[in-house]
């Protein structure tokens, strides 16, 4: 998933946040990134730090309510991204952590 946030404490809230309840086994959070869109009918641009979350289709609705939950925005970017291959091992670990099963 990947999510933006207008500050990194804002990023990192929805990042523990979302591992903390179990809906993403990691998310990473990186930036500054410079974004620039359109918004009520005005070009913008703005520094923003993106989290990246890792997670499932089940546990999509979930984030999603959840981000909207913490996040300032009045629409917060939460795009899902399929995972079309990876090492077997951490894609049995992020479903594994998604249960919340120890290892």
């Amino acid at each position: 998933m990947f999510i933006s946030a207008g500050s990194r404490e804002e990023a990192e809230k929805v990042a523990r946040v979302l591992v903390e309840r179990r809906l993403a086994a990691c998310a990473q959070v990186v930036g500054p990134v410079r974004s620039f869109y359109w918004w009520k009918g005005r070009m913008e641009e703005a520094d923003e730090w993106l989290c990246l979350a890792k997670s499932s289709r089940e546990k999509l609705s979930e984030l999603v309510r959840a981000v909207k939950e913490v996040h300032s925005y009045e629409v917060p970017e939460v795009i899902a991204a399929p995972v079309v291959g990876g090492l077997s091992s951490y894609i049995r670990w992020v479903e594994e952590e998604l249960k919340g099963e120890e290892g």
